[in-house]
């Protein structure tokens, strides 16, 4: 084949074949990376790897004599790691050593135990086997790019619950690892609408100082699309109550000044229902229609042909969900979107660890942009999208919370958008 369209991981996974290929043929290939924003939780999921209690537990009643013995082993450490462990989650700078040799034993015993007799698909114990070849390599090259945790949870095991953990090499630069994929091709020509700043994507995806940078203008116009910043109204989680009505108020009254079809995005389920229940409480003539979780292909496509060219209503959805990105709506299907939070990743003890990494990698000012504010205002920026998909389009978008009036969060919108409050 000259031209290969594919998935990201053909090429960048850890046991990627395009990769393996062109090593072993030496090809001069071209790696052309649409939708390059997205490479970062894409490359962070490849270079993490996890090994669950449970899964262990299946592979051992699943197996037998020596390498039912490998695992009993490794159960032991496991299970003393847990003990040791007061939170329900901590990260620790590198793999206890008894455990990580405790793995490659168990490893060793069922790559024996694969010579002489094949496991078929399904099968527990082959299930475990690929988790912890995976873990094993990882834990291997574990360095400040990464972490090692350990997730305690309450599991119900027969009549009894029971603390059961999940083992975790956690990726949070993927940049060592994309490197080296990089250096293999003859060129890489990364492209999207959102790869902004600059300085956070040649950190994080392993781009060389020397990379060219081209920042191309597109064919939209502020004339084109209204963006207007609602700055009375907090979406803070402790202020969700408050805003609850003040929302729907800016909707509805968008929505009599101009009728058609909107958007109406939000930070949660959970939030999107209340918003959603109180818009029909107060405004009942404004049809509403809602994306749900689990939402299979027929469910998903009757949330889409709502926004018809003669429709009227609107859309509540989950920013970075599926409809927050990669959805045409051209002219009158989509109108206008209101983006009700700043998209930043839930603070909890993970994405903190992970905070205090990219502080120790990058410096102590970079940590919180890198984990939160980065992600969070390009998940916007790909919501607002939505409207403005055509040369000849015109709609509106409202920022709705009071911190898209800060300087840093504005620097990080689309400079051809012209906000007014």
């Amino acid at each position: 084949a000259d031209v290969v369209v594919a998935d990201y991981h053909y090429y960048y996974d850890t046991s990627a074949m395009l990769y393996a290929l062109t090593q072993a043929h030496q090809w001069k290939v071209g790696v052309l990376v649409d939708e390059a924003h997205n490479l970062v939780e894409r490359a962070r999921s490849m270079y993490t790897a996890q090994l669950s209690q449970c899964s262990l537990a299946a592979a051992r009643k699943a197996s037998d004599g020596t390498v039912k013995k490998s695992l009993d082993r490794l159960q032991r450490p496991w299970s003393s790691l847990n003990k040791e462990q007061a939170p329900s989650y901590q990260a620790y700078e590198q793999v206890p050593g008894g455990l990580l040799l405790a793995v490659q034993r168990a490893v060793g015993a069922i790559s024996d135990a694969l010579a002489h007799a094949p496991m078929l698909p399904g099968d527990p114990l082959l299930a475990f086997y690929w988790e912890a070849l995976q873990f094993m390599a990882l834990a291997e090259q574990l360095g400040p790019h990464a972490l090692f945790d350990v997730s305690l949870v309450q599991q119900q095991i027969g009549r009894s619950r029971m603390p059961v953990s999940n083992l975790c090499i956690r990726n949070v630069i993927p940049a060592p690892h994309l490197a080296a994929r990089h250096a293999a091709a003859h060129t890489t020509v990364m492209f999207s609408g959102t790869l902004s700043p600059q300085h956070f994507y040649r950190d994080m995806l392993g781009l060389p100082e020397s990379a060219g940078w081209l920042d191309v203008h597109g064919p939209f116009h502020a004339e084109q699309l209204a963006v207007e910043v609602v700055r009375h109204i907090s979406t803070r989680y402790r202020d969700r109550e408050a805003s609850l009505r003040p929302i729907a108020d800016v909707v509805s009254k968008q929505y009599a000044k101009q009728p058609g079809n909107y958007l109406c995005f939000l930070s949660s389920f959970e939030y999107l229902e209340r918003v959603a229940d109180c818009l029909q409480a107060h405004h009942p003539q404004i049809p509403v229609w809602r994306q749900t979780r689990a939402m299979g292909e027929a469910t998903r496509s009757a949330f889409l042909e709502s926004f018809s060219d003669s429709g009227e209503g609107i859309g509540f959805a989950v920013l970075g969900g599926m409809f927050s990105e990669g959805v045409d709506l051209p002219g009158k299907r989509l109108i206008g979107a209101f983006v009700a939070t700043l998209g930043l990743p839930q603070v909890n003890p993970i994405n903190e660890q992970m905070k205090t990494a990219m502080d120790q990698h990058f410096g102590k000012a970079k940590g919180y942009d890198y984990t939160y504010l980065y992600p969070g205002l390009r998940k916007v920026v790909q919501a607002a999208g939505r409207v403005i998909r055509a040369e000849d389009d015109r709609g509106s978008v409202f920022l709705i919370d009071d911190r898209f009036r800060r300087k840093e969060v504005q620097a990080l919108l689309p400079n051809w958008w012209r906000l007014s409050s």
